[in-house]
């Protein structure tokens, strides 16, 4: 056999080739060109050699393989755009030959007249599941370190090698188009009882009981490819077809909105492809994938979705010069709620935490918080009693600050009240180290103020967490005007270490995520006012891509802080920086009718007993006079929601408080839901296209107001032909993004 960089081969005296995928210098087996180049070498190899009767195929690191590096799909896009430049028939005949060239690599290895078993022993993902679905035999390890799924459709695309075809044809249709649609992981009991893999064996036994696989005998030949073949599902054309189809259609609706075009595409996939032999199903397939790789949607959603979100997870903003924390003790001042969260994923990342709160029931109590979140964890099997006390033992509860010493980095989460803060900062600056860290989670008070309390404010540094801690991925990092490279190195670390996505934002009222969201919701007030129906309001909004209408939003935050929010802007700024009649609203809410939101079971909402639902209050029309429904533009008023958002993010940008543009996407989607198919903020704004965006707020502004004025940047960047990933280059080293 041949020497392979990605890939060993040994044949056993039973003439049954080991193919064990290993890349040198990747954490993760993932799919490039060079891999697919030696994979059909080795296909080609091993089906010429008589003395090989089966070949199977593992991995030879903990996961299997995250799948198709997507950075090469970027690539081959902006070969496409380049020679769409000189020929489009060229430059589409380019794109559908490369997007096919996994699907009939797969093709060739299950129509090679040999027997192949994946051997599945850790995570498996896209390109690798479907290069395992090609297989004749799949065996996957017994171990909650295996996860495999198809999960394309999360950042834009669909699985395009094989993965619509295989799966319709393996399991019956509504498993697998749930499957296909949503991107779920499957646990090895899922996939062999959907009947997706055949065997599960114990980890140390997985390559024995792929081996014994082909010495019983496997067929060389897949199901779909032998006469007699049945769909499990039955026809297409037949009843249990006709109600499963239709109810797809109108079910994938109701989830996407029409937003997702590679989801959509998964439906016509699968739907025309069991109408036709196994070949030509892959040929739709591969029509279908071309296509939607040329879609705005995709090329955005991998950018940020795929390509800036693992960059930002690396530590991508990170001073390079400081070396990387190791951490020993953390400390976090404060054990309510969000102090009790943020102990908790300390925690969890396996690092001791001393939780200080002024009294110890208190402190206690912020600790059981961590207690109920694994048990709720237990139940649903996704945690063990043992990883419960380790996680517990791990949190001292205390009222010492004395307790805090050996800290490498303490964590202020104690009540929004500057001289509370005062305090809690320099009780512990006089026992951390002079080397330790001080971060703040302040949400409202600018971290440049805070700093003033501190004797050392190079060390000191904001990490905004969002509400509930334990669930949200996004986590900010807000810079004073004396923090120093170290400070920023240790909070990007400490947001690494347990497991979060860390964005770097400069010093602002609100920083950035809440300046946008209070936009979503001042936008919702302002329609309120003006009679637009509170449903259609929460209708549209979800309709333009948003997870929670910005009604329902503001009962979960509190209706009483969003009061509190507009009393102190008008005391730090004056009566004009907070719109009087949307003050009025929120008066009215809180002060005449008691409604404070989620907390007290009526806001915007009524929140009844459950099994009830939650449900729109129904006097909250008749506070503004209603406009016909049917008079109004759902599509404008879908538009207004994302156009306020993103102007909001574009004078960020123009501010200089996030200088880069991966950050602003990633960050809108992570922390508050923004259109995850725009690719984010600025992605929508890049999408679209400047000179189109502004004619678009230009209408608005003019209709309804001066909360759509675009910054003088858009204008200037319109005027030069520029995106945000050009004026704001987060790669000026290297070559653009795509």
């Amino acid at each position: 056999m041949a020497n392979y960089t990605n890939f060993t081969v040994e044949t056993d005296s039973d003439g049954i080739a080991l193919v064990t995928w290993n890349m040198p210098d990747k954490s993760m087996n993932v799919f490039t060109e060079e891999v697919m180049n030696e994979l059909e070498q080795i296909v080609d190899q091993t089906t010429a050699d008589e003395a090989v009767k089966g070949v199977v195929f593992t991995s030879g690191k903990e996961t299997f393989s995250g799948g198709a590096d997507l950075t090469m799909l970027q690539k081959m896009l902006g070969l496409y755009e380049a020679k769409r430049g000189g020929n489009e028939e060229e430059a589409m005949r380019f794109l559908f030959d490369n997007a096919g060239r996994m699907t009939w690599l797969f093709r060739k290895l299950e129509t090679s007249g040999k027997p192949w078993v994946s051997a599945i022993n850790g995570t498996c993902m896209g390109g690798a599941f479907e290069l395992s679905l090609a297989c004749h035999g799949r065996v996957a390890a017994d171990s909650d370190k295996v996860k495999m799924a198809l999960p394309e459709v999360k950042v834009g695309i669909f699985p395009g090698a094989g993965g619509t075809q295989r799966v319709m044809r393996l399991t019956d249709p509504q498993s697998g188009l749930q499957m296909l649609t949503s991107g779920q992981n499957l646990t090895p009991k899922k996939a062999k009882s959907m009947g997706l893999i055949q065997e599960i064996a114990a980890p140390d036994q997985l390559i024995d009981a792929a081996k014994a696989m082909i010495k019983n005998g496997l067929k060389p030949v897949q199901p779909w490819d032998e006469k007699g073949f049945k769909l499990p599902g039955g026809p297409v054309y037949s009843a249990a077809g006709a109600n499963l189809w239709p109810p797809a259609i109108a079910i994938l609706r109701r989830e996407t909105f029409g937003n997702y075009p590679g989801a959509a595409a998964i439906l016509r996939a699968a739907y025309e492809g069991l109408l036709v032999p196994f070949d030509t199903g892959l040929r739709i397939e591969q029509r279908y994938f071309a296509q939607i790789l040329r879609s705005t949607e995709a090329r955005m959603m991998i950018r940020s979705l795929f390509v800036s979100l693992q960059e930002l997870n690396k530590g991508a903003r990170r001073p390079s010069s400081v070396p990387e924390s190791k951490f020993t003790k953390i400390g976090v001042l404060g054990a309510g709620f969000m102090g009790a969260g943020i102990a908790f994923v300390t925690a969890k990342a396996g690092i001791p935490v001393v939780l200080l709160d002024r009294d110890i029931a208190a402190a206690e109590k912020g600790k059981a918080h961590s207690a109920g979140l694994m048990d709720g964890a237990i139940k649903k099997g996704r945690a063990t009693a043992e990883q419960k006390e380790k996680l517990l033992s791990l949190i001292t509860p205390t009222v010492d600050y004395k307790d805090l010493e050996g800290c490498d980095l303490v964590i202020e989460a104690v009540f929004e009240d500057s001289e509370v803060k005062k305090g809690a900062t320099q009780q512990t600056e006089a026992v951390i180290a002079a080397d330790a860290i001080f971060a703040s989670n302040t949400s409202t008070i600018p971290i440049s103020a805070l700093a003033q309390n501190s004797s050392r404010p190079a060390n000191f540094i904001g990490i905004h967490f969002f509400s509930p801690v334990d669930k949200m991925m996004l986590v900010e990092i807000i810079l004073g005007e004396k923090t120093e490279d170290k400070a920023i190195a240790t909070a990007i670390d400490y947001v690494r270490a347990i497991k979060k996505t860390p964005i770097v934002v400069n010093d602002t009222r609100g920083f950035y995520v809440n300046r946008c969201v209070l936009r979503y919701m001042a936008e919702a007030f302002q329609m309120v006012i003006e009679g637009v129906p509170p449903a259609m309001i929460e209708n549209a909004a979800r309709m333009a891509g948003m997870p929670v209408g910005p009604l329902a939003l503001t009962d979960e935050t509190a209706i009483d802080l969003a009061q509190k929010i507009m009393k102190q802007t008008i005391r730090d700024l004056g009566e004009k920086a907070v719109d009087p009649e949307q003050f009025k609203l929120i008066n009215t809410m809180v002060d005449t009718h008691g409604r404070l939101g989620r907390k007290n079971g009526k806001g915007f909402y009524d929140y009844p007993e459950k099994p009830a639902k939650k449900h729109l209050w129904p006097e909250l029309k008749t506070l503004y006079p209603q406009q016909d429904a049917d008079s109004l533009d759902v599509e404008e008023v879908k538009q207004r929601f994302l156009v306020t958002i993103a102007l909001e993010a574009a004078r960020v940008m123009e501010e200089g408080i996030v200088t880069d543009p991966r950050e602003a996407d990633v960050g809108s989607i992570l922390a508050f839901g923004f259109a995850p198919y725009t690719g984010g903020v600025l992605s929508y704004i890049d999408g679209m296209g400047m000179k189109k965006f502004l004619k678009l707020a230009a209408d608005l502004e003019a209709k309804y107001g001066p909360q759509f004025k675009a910054p003088k940047l858009l204008a200037d960047m319109a005027e030069k032909g520029e995106t945000f990933y050009d004026r704001f280059n987060p790669y000026p080293t290297a070559d653009k993004a795509a």
